[in-house]
């Protein structure tokens, strides 16, 4: 590999990309198969392991190796994108079944939190009120991909409801208290991932995510339940249907 790899001009590590690449193509790397270690990569492409280590990076985001913390580099299997229409609320218990996956829960935390300026200005809180704060990782088939927080009013709810909480938010609180979430108002920005988001979600720090923050009310218009939920990229695709007025 060192000689070919030598006598094209360009970039070092593009060149290490592409030769990556096209072994995965021709097979010589199957899908779900790991990569060697860095060390023999590099040895193998007669480059640095700095270089080697931008054009693995490059793979990553683009979605053809997945970088497992403590374990290794691996091709992708290709998985197929979980889609979502934004202009209907779905759980993301609902999102993940739609397309016949498994939708599983590992909760991190459950605990009472006294609510910030923000949590106050999106859920309009003008009275003293504490918070159910809860973090999890959702999986499909086993496989994280959304780190979510949600936050919740607690008025007369019961937080140990939550502390084995399964599936949606939204069946429990219309199970138990008959408050059913009927809209929410929601915004869609890309962010990076933190250290705490990548170890969670089984990914490299700085990783693309979709990050869907969501102020849910109930059906009598009161601000229930605000979330953020970090989506891998690789993972979930919004579309959302516009129509011409």
């Amino acid at each position: 590999m060192m000689n070919s790899v030598k006598r094209d001009p360009r970039p070092l590590y593009l060149i290490v990309k592409d030769k990556l690449l096209e072994l995965i193509k021709k097979g010589y790397y199957t899908n779900g198969s790991k990569l060697p270690s860095e060390f023999e990569l590099a040895k193998d492409f007669g480059v640095s392991r700095p270089t080697l280590r931008e054009a693995l990076r490059v793979l990553e985001e683009e979605n053809v190796l997945i970088k497992k913390h403590g374990v290794g580099t691996f091709v992708n299997s290709t998985p197929t994108k979980i889609k979502s229409g934004i202009e209907h609320l779905f759980s993301v218990t609902e999102s993940i079944e739609q397309l016949n996956l498994k939708a599983g829960t590992k909760i991190l935390s459950v605990q009472i939190v006294d609510p910030d300026d923000k949590d106050r200005q999106k859920l309009k809180l003008n009275f003293p009120s504490q918070l159910i704060k809860i973090e999890r990782v959702r999986t499909a088939n086993g496989e994280p991909v959304v780190f979510c927080i949600d936050k919740l009013v607690q008025g007369d709810l019961d937080q140990n409801l939550f502390q084995n909480i399964e599936g949606s938010i939204f069946e429990v609180l219309e199970k138990h208290y008959n408050k059913r979430i009927t809209y929410a108002v929601s915004e869609i920005v890309p962010v990076l991932a933190n250290f705490k988001l990548a170890d969670a979600l089984e990914i490299s720090s700085r990783t693309p995510l979709l990050l869907l923050e969501q102020v849910h009310f109930t059906n009598d218009e009161q601000p229930i339940l605000y979330s953020k939920n970090y989506f891998r990229a690789d993972k979930f695709a919004f579309h959302v249907v516009r129509k011409r007025v």
